[in-house]
C-alpha cells in the first residue's frame, strides 16, 4: 500500500473517532440550544397600573428616587412623559385603551357616514359650480357681452 493511501485511511478512521467521541460527550453534557429565539411581547399597563406608578413618582423627593422606581418596574422615563400628559389631558379612558380593530359600527352609523361624505361631496361642486360661474361673469363683461344677470334685468325692466 502506498504512503499516500495508507495516510488517508488512517485519517479517516481518526475522524470517525473523533465524531462518535464528540456524540457521546453530547449526551452526557448537552447543552442549551444557542439558536433560542426570545419572541418580543409588546407590554401592556392596566390604567390602575399607570396611575399608582405616577402617584408613587409624584410622591419621590429624594434624589434619585424616580430612577430607582423605573429600575424597579422595568420601566422608561418616557412612560411616565406620556402618562402624565394623558392623565393631564383628562385621558383616563385613554390610559387604558385598547389596540387593534375598532368597534364594529351600525347600520346607522354607516348610513349617517355615507350622508355626510355625500354632503361634503355637493357642497365641493357647488363651490365649483360657483367659481365658474364667477369667471364666466367677468369673462363676459371683459368681452363685453351681455350675461344672463343683465338679460333677466333688461327683460323685467321693459
Amino acid at each position: 500500500m502506498s504512503q499516500r493511501k495508507k495516510l488517508k485511511v488512517i485519517s479517516s478512521n481518526e475522524t470517525t473517532t473523533v465524531r462518535a467521541e464528540l456524540a457521546r460527550a453530547e449526551e452526557a453534557n448537552p447543552s442549551p440550544d444557542p439558536e433560542v429565539r426570545a419572541v418580543a411581547k409588546r407590554r401592556q399597563f392596566s390604567a390602575a397600573y399607570k396611575l399608582a406608578v405616577l402617584a408613587e413618582a409624584d410622591r419621590a423627593s429624594a434624589h434619585g428616587a424616580i430612577g430607582a422606581l423605573l429600575r424597579r418596574e422595568g420601566l422608561y422615563s418616557s412612560h411616565l412623559s406620556v402618562w402624565r400628559r394623558e392623565r393631564e389631558a383628562g385621558a383616563l379612558e385613554a390610559l387604558s385603551r385598547r389596540r387593534g380593530r375598532k368597534a364594529k359600527t351600525t347600520s346607522e352609523q354607516k348610513r349617517n357616514a355615507a350622508l355626510e361624505a355625500h354632503c361634503a361631496r355637493l357642497q365641493h361642486e357647488l363651490l365649483q359650480a360657483r367659481t365658474i360661474i364667477d369667471v364666466q361673469k367677468k369673462l363676459c363683461t371683459l368681452l363685453g357681452l351681455p350675461t344672463a344677470v343683465q338679460d333677466v334685468s333688461n327683460g323685467s325692466g321693459s
